[in-house]
């Protein structure tokens, strides 16, 4: 049971640091903040 629980947590673990990655990794500042664009 013990080595279940261990397994899930692992893969929790590992789940939550590819979204941290994939979210955080990417432009040093962040997002790029949106322009606004004039409609005619």
């Amino acid at each position: 049971m013990l080595l279940i629980l261990l397994e899930a947590l692992l893969a929790l673990v590992l789940l939550v640091g590819i979204v941290w990655w994939t979210m955080f990794s990417g432009r040093p500042k962040g997002e790029l903040p949106q322009e606004k664009k004039k409609d005619d």
